[in-house]
């Protein structure tokens, strides 16, 4: 078989997914191969999408034309506002999810997608020509041919699932694992290295004495996508509960026990989502641990355990369960694992994720070292959005750190690289405050309408929403009679104003909402909430985001400067050997990258902008 294809995507997990849609959706012959037909959008770990930055992730994925946050919208069981007590900078969207619906429903967009062939195969080989993809093998025999690869493989390269002593060659949930291709990234000179990640238990819902734990509500909050039509509905309840000594004490007493302290596991694990284990020893002072109780899916009785990722024996999982407040005659019906797997260097790939040692061989989502869904998916829509623009012979899409939280991701991926598995967080995003998940259409729908993602109705829907924020803010540049302004003041307990304002200028106090102002005065009331807290934020932070914005210019008049791919950083003078040695090996695209990698200190940016300035003048 000799089928040939503009790209080829490896895996169909969250990154393969949308890699593949984009792909599609931009015009692209595209095949999908995937370990597992029922394997689809699987979640192998928590049933939930978004989470503190998470959420930022699937608004900008949604925002460039991806499907992630519709699905979730679709497939929601329960929906939270995270950190809504805080800033608007680090409140992001969670949703908890039917996995067995979510796989349903993206598995049928994909069916039904035109321009996308999906295939059941495991992908034992790349084949290159002069340095150049040019198709895969299959394990059962088959060959296609085409210009782009996408590596979206997940944990599933070489996997190996751990519980105690027992050790077995599988991917998630006993999904089959992709034991050669990690062979051919090697052959072609991809840096390959190794890390671990883990899953709690999952309990029968029957078993658990709800009495004894703290129920968790959902929010009145709106959705994920900008093309849904509907607010989520809250269907199910989450539930809190806690480790306690007994629990502690069984972990302790049993660390011989553990693959994590015994040696069994030498692979690298994630620090933001430890074992039960790693954080009973790490935190030796705390007395107990939060765990959350919630609903795998609709159709199931399947509770997961989050907070209680293991992979002690069975026998201390159960003890350890029994200890716990609710769940003292808890059955369980999975077992807690871990899961060593292969993945790449993502020093390797260019900010388009693009690799620098294959041209035409992209890599997106847990392969390059990252955790969580989320980020998977993020990458998946980039890579798959850039191999588009490669046959397509137009310039590259590449996010940075100013515009998305997605740049971010990537940048730090393809600057700093990974020791552990990366996880996305508000703290990483130093403009965070203009990345918030209620503007990501503002800041990135246009972006994907230009590369030929964001199709005519979200496009549409995008401009009725700009069209309508700028009638609110003409309304909100209004004044009312002074006499009714005082009436107001005076009702807020707010001193009142020697003249009048306008109501935009009365929503920059701090102890006055939109929604008061709404209120009184009888305006905006018949807009939708989320404008009006959309509105609210831009004001009343408004001196902040000017700041940062000035902050970004400033900086982009000195790093927006491209570098020559064809540099050689040996023939700078005054250039330190660590920074002539640690630029050559990640080939920053630009100024601002090279000023991000470590080893490279301002006096090295300093030589290289002033080498570039006369480059760029011999040029000319």
């Amino acid at each position: 078989m000799r089928k040939k294809y503009g790209v080829i995507v490896i895996g169909s997990g969250h990154a393969g997914c949308e890699a593949a849609l984009a792909c599609a959706r931009m015009g692209v012959k595209t095949l999908l191969l995937t370990l597992n037909l029922d394997s689809i959008a699987y979640l192998a770990c928590n049933p939930s999408i978004g989470g503190t930055a998470k959420g930022q992730l699937v608004s900008e994925i949604d925002a460039l034309g991806g499907q992630m946050g519709i699905i979730a919208d679709k497939t929601t069981l329960q929906l939270r506002m995270l950190n809504s007590s805080k800033g608007p900078a680090v409140r992001s969207l969670r949703a908890q999810v039917d996995k067995n619906r979510y796989h349903i429903e993206m598995k049928k967009v994909l069916e039904n997608t035109k321009n996308l062939d999906i295939k059941q195969a495991e992908v034992s080989k790349i084949l290159t020509n002069d340095g150049k993809v040019c198709g895969i093998c299959t394990a059962q025999g088959a060959k296609y041919l085409c210009d782009c690869a996408i590596v979206c493989t997940g944990v599933y390269l070489k996997s190996k699932v751990i519980i105690g002593k027992y050790h077995a060659n599988s991917g998630p949930n006993g999904f089959m694992p992709a034991n050669k291709l990690t062979k051919s990234l090697i052959t072609l000179g991809i840096p390959v290295k190794r890390f671990k990640t883990g899953t709690p238990v999952r309990i029968h819902g029957d078993t658990i004495d709800y009495s004894k734990l703290e129920v968790q509500h959902g929010d009145h909050v709106f959705p994920f996508s900008t093309m849904t039509k509907r607010q989520a509905k809250n269907v199910k309840d989450c539930y809190l509960t806690y480790t306690n000594l007994k629990t502690h004490e069984i972990i302790l007493k049993n660390l011989d026990r553990s693959p994590l302290f015994n040696g069994t596991i030498k692979s690298t694990g994630p620090r933001y989502c430890p074992s039960i284990e790693t954080k009973v020893v790490k935190f030796a002072d705390k007395d107990r641990h939060q765990l959350f109780l919630e609903p795998e899916a609709g159709n199931t009785k399947e509770v997961y355990l989050q907070g209680l990722s293991t992979s002690l024996p069975i026998d201390l999982q159960e003890k350890m369960v029994h200890s716990i407040a609710g769940l003292e005659n808890a059955h369980i019906m999975r077992d807690g694992y871990a899961i060593e797997y292969d993945c790449i260097d993502s020093l390797s790939l260019y900010p388009t994720l693009e690799s620098k040692i294959v041209n035409g061989l992209y890599f997106a989502g847990q392969v390059n070292g990252t955790s969580g869904y989320e980020e998977a998916g993020a990458q998946g829509i980039l890579a798959g959005i850039n191999a588009a623009l490669k046959l397509k012979n137009r310039e590259p899409l590449i996010l940075d750190r100013s515009n998305s939280y997605i740049g971010v991701l990537v940048d730090d991926l393809v600057t700093k690289g990974c020791d552990e598995p990366y996880r996305m967080m508000t703290s990483r995003a130093e403009y965070r405050l203009l990345l918030r998940q209620d503007n990501a259409d503002q800041r990135l729908t246009e972006i994907g309408r230009n590369v030929g993602l964001v199709s005519d109705a979200r496009h549409k829907l995008f401009r009725e929403k700009m069209y309508t924020l700028s009638s609110m803010y003409e309304i909100l540049d209004q004044k009312p009679d002074f006499s009714e302004l005082k009436a107001f003041f005076i009702k807020m307990n707010e001193s009142i104003p020697q003249s009048n304002m306008t109501y935009r200028a009365m929503l920059s106090r701090s102890n006055i909402g939109i929604n008061d102002i709404c209120s009184h005065f009888d305006i905006l009331n018949s807009y939708p909430q989320n404008y009006k807290d959309i509105i609210e934020t831009e004001v009343k932070y408004a001196g902040y985001i000017k700041i940062q914005r000035d902050e970004i210019e400033k900086a982009r008049k000195i790093y927006d400067e491209v570098i020559p791919d064809d540099i050689n950083y040996n023939n700078i003078k005054g250039l330190r050997i660590e920074a002539q040695c640690k630029l050559d090996a990640i080939r920053p695209h630009t100024l601002g990258q090279a000023s991000r990698i470590s080893g490279v200190n301002p006096a090295d940016i300093s030589v290289l902008s002033v080498y570039l300035k006369v480059l760029k003048s011999k040029k000319k």
